[in-house]
C-alpha cells in the first residue's frame, strides 16, 4: 500500500503533500483479466466435477441394478463417487478358484478422461502386473472414448483377465511361459490363486 508522503520545501515554510503516480491503467486491466480467469479456471473445473459425479451416479445405480455377475461387492465412499473397488469374478481357469479386488480411479475430467484400474489383490497374469497394473486397450488415453460406459470397461477387464493376451504383456515371463508351456502356467496360476485372492461372494 502507498502512503502520502508529507515533505517541507526548505525556504518556503510549508508543506507539501506527495501522492505517489497511480497504476497505469495497461496494469490495472492485466490485473483485472487475470483475475476473471482464475474465477472461469474454477467454474470450469467445478461444472467438470458436477459432470462427473452425475454421471458416475447414474452409472453406480444402473450397475447395481443389472447386478453385474462378474463385478460383485462394489464399495463406493458417497462422499468421493471418483473412486470404486468392487471384486472380479472369474468364471475360467485357472482363475476361477476365486475373486480379485480392484480399484477404479476416475479423473475429475471423467467422461472426457479415461479411468485407472489397478488390481490390489495379487493375481498371475501376463497382463498384470506385480503392482497391479493393467494393459486394457479400451481405457489407454489413445483409444477412449467419452460415450464408453464403466460395465463396458469391467466386461472387457473380465475378458482379459479369463484369456490373457500374451502379444500384449507387462509381465515377459509370464507371457513367454504362457505361450510355450500352456500346462505349466495353468498350474502356476491356479495355486497362486488358491493363496493370494479372496473368497467368491456366495451367489
Amino acid at each position: 500500500m502507498f502512503r502520502s508522503r508529507v515533505a517541507f520545501r526548505a525556504g518556503r515554510g510549508r508543506h507539501v503533500t506527495e501522492t505517489p503516480p497511480s497504476l497505469p491503467l495497461q496494469t490495472k486491466l492485466h490485473r483485472s483479466r487475470g483475475r476473471s480467469h482464475g474465477k472461469k479456471q474454477e467454474e470450469d473445473e467445478l461444472d467438470s466435477t458436477m459432470t462427473s459425479t452425475r454421471r458416475l451416479g447414474k452409472e453406480l445405480d444402473d450397475m447395481r441394478k443389472s447386478g453385474m455377475k462378474h463385478f460383485r461387492n462394489i464399495q463406493v465412499d458417497e462422499s468421493n463417487i471418483l473412486t470404486w473397488q468392487g471384486l472380479i469374478v472369474p468364471d475360467c481357469p485357472p482363475y476361477d478358484k476365486g475373486a480379485f479386488r480392484i480399484e477404479i480411479i476416475f479423473p475429475a475430467e471423467y467422461p472426457f478422461k479415461p479411468p485407472k484400474i489397478t488390481f490390489k489383490t495379487k493375481i498371475y497374469h501376463p497382463n498384470i502386473d506385480e503392482k497391479g497394473q493393467v494393459c486394457l486397450p479400451i481405457i489407454s488415453v489413445e483409444n477412449w472414448k467419452p460415450a464408453t460406459k464403466t460395465c463396458q470397461v469391467i466386461q472387457c477387464l473380465i475378458s482379459l483377465v479369463n484369456a490373457p493376451q500374451p502379444e500384449h504383456p507387462l509381465r515377459a515371463d509370464l507371457a513367454e511361459e504362457f505361450t510355450k508351456d500352456r500346462a505349466k502356467f495353468m498350474k502356476n496360476a491356479e495355486e497362486f490363486t488358491k493363496k493370494h485372492s479372496e473368497k467368491r461372494p456366495v451367489d
